[in-house]
This record gives structure tokens, sequence and C-alpha cells, in this order.
């Protein structure tokens, strides 16, 4: 059999693949950290976009679950802890 010169027929034996483009992070920045965000915000930002904004300070969308032992920001934390008591 020969070799078609038609693009469109020979993109049909290629496979395909969708890949997920990790989130990146600067690189001084360190490791992802999770913060501490009021909880009625948590499924608007995740679901409209909008952005939170965390104990610390920090201002960025919800994108992600922490996961129980995930890394969390020292600044949330810390004023977390002074809130309780």
């Amino acid at each position: 059999m020969a070799k078609s010169n038609d693009p469109l027929r020979e993109a049909d034996t290629v496979s395909t693949q969708i890949l997920e483009r990790p989130e990146t992070k600067d690189a001084d920045t360190g490791p992802e950290m999770f913060h501490y965000v009021r909880k009625e915000k948590i499924a608007e930002s995740a679901v409209m976009g909008t952005y939170v904004i965390a104990l610390c300070g920090d201002k960025f969308p919800v994108t992600k679950t922490p996961k129980p032992g995930s890394p969390v920001c020292p600044a949330c934390k810390e004023i977390y802890d002074a809130m309780k008591h």
C-alpha cells in the first residue's frame, strides 16, 4: 500500500493523549503549602474561580483539596492557633 500524502489520513493513525498541566510555582517559594481560609468561600472559589484570602493574607483561587498530612502555611497555622484560645 502506497503512503498517502494526505495529512488528515495520516492523522488517523496517530494516537493522542490529554496531558494535565501541573500547577507551577516559582522555584524559590519552596514546597506547596495549604492555607486556612473561610470555609464558606472554598466552594465558591472552586466553582467560580474567585479568589479567597488566607489568614496569612495570601490571595489565590482554590484549585486543590488538601489531604491529611499536607504541609500547612506556618503563618496561617500560628494565626489559627491564636484564634482558638
